[in-house]
């Protein structure tokens, strides 16, 4: 009897653990009783009846993302491409997730398809090719609403390639080829055409040097040259004030010495040989010399006499 008595509570205690749950964060446990929908248990501790009670489903409620494969479409123009895209969904009700859709997923990759078809066959290849955030809005926003009562979000749908035909692959890789090469040619003359404005500013400014330099140097000389001149004038202007002090020296100590008349003509003449021996072509004689002469011419024909 005691071993059936531990048998059964130790019976009671794994049912006991074995129904009891705790939910994670950002999971919830869509949970049946009886076959019917009973509720939706989210995060924290939750004990089920035991053999009533079935959890159907756990459901992650982070946003989750799928990668749908190519799929064929064909542009207004007839062009036929693979275009493959990726869905970022998020579940918000769990009850509508289980019971409203069967294969969400596949649900979605058909719904994607069908749209993506429907829009495209608007477009011409070009646009296609140019229009990628537009086609992804118009996905978005048909896959969200008829994603509503299956309790899925759409958050974003994305192109993740568009692959046309090998012939129009070729005629845009040429075309790409040219516009590459177009592009290195505009950058060859962009750079010769800066190289030579460098160089022409590089001479200018060695123009400009050149030529301060040789203003500089003319500024310098005509400096010298004015210096040599006022020292040269300078010059002339002492010995001239020399002369001068010297002839007042000599006037001073004649007029102390007591000198007559008789000196001061003989200094005269003295002074007016020295002034004939020069270069000048007109001389200016005093009227005390020229008096002085006569006297003479006159003493002069008395001694013949």
């Amino acid at each position: 009897m005691g071993l059936i008595i531990t048998a059964i509570i130790m019976l009671i205690v794994i049912i006991v653990i074995a129904n009891f749950k705790i939910v994670p964060q950002s999971v919830c446990y869509v949970v049946e009783r009886m076959g019917v929908y009973n509720g939706t248990w989210e995060k924290g501790p939750h004990v089920k009846i035991p053999f009533i009670d079935r959890i159907v489903k756990k459901i992650s409620l982070k946003e989750q993302v799928v990668d749908f494969a190519p799929q064929p479409v064909i542009t207004r123009d007839n062009v036929t491409m693979q275009i493959d895209t990726v869905v970022f969904y998020q579940v918000t009700d769990a009850k509508l997730y289980v019971y409203g859709v069967d294969r969400p997923l596949s649900a979605i990759e058909n719904l994607t398809a069908t749209t993506l078809r429907n829009i495209i066959g608007e477009l011409i290849l070009d646009d296609t090719l140019t229009s990628r955030d537009i086609i992804n809005s118009k996905i978005t926003a048909t896959l969200d609403t008829a994603t509503d009562k299956w309790g899925i979000k759409i958050n974003r749908v994305e192109l993740k390639s568009i692959i046309p035909p090998r012939e129009i692959q070729d005629a845009m890789e040429k075309q790409m080829k040219a516009e590459r090469e177009k592009r290195e040619s505009i950058l060859r003359a962009e750079g010769e055409k800066q190289s030579q404005i460098l160089v022409a500013e590089g001479e200018k400014e060695s123009q400009i040097l050149r030529a301060e330099a040789e203003k500089q140097a003319a500024i310098l000389r005509a400096d010298a040259v004015r210096e040599q001149k006022i020292r040269e004038a300078q010059g002339e202007a002492e010995a001239i004030i020399m002369v001068q002090k010297a002839t007042a020296d000599g006037i001073r100590l004649l007029n102390e010495a007591g000198t007559t008349k008789e000196v001061i003509a003989l200094k005269s003449f003295e002074t007016f040989e020295k002034v004939a021996d020069g270069k000048a072509t007109k001389i200016i004689i005093p009227s005390e010399i020229q008096s002085m002469s006569g006297l003479l011419a006159s003493a002069k024909e008395v001694m013949k006499d």
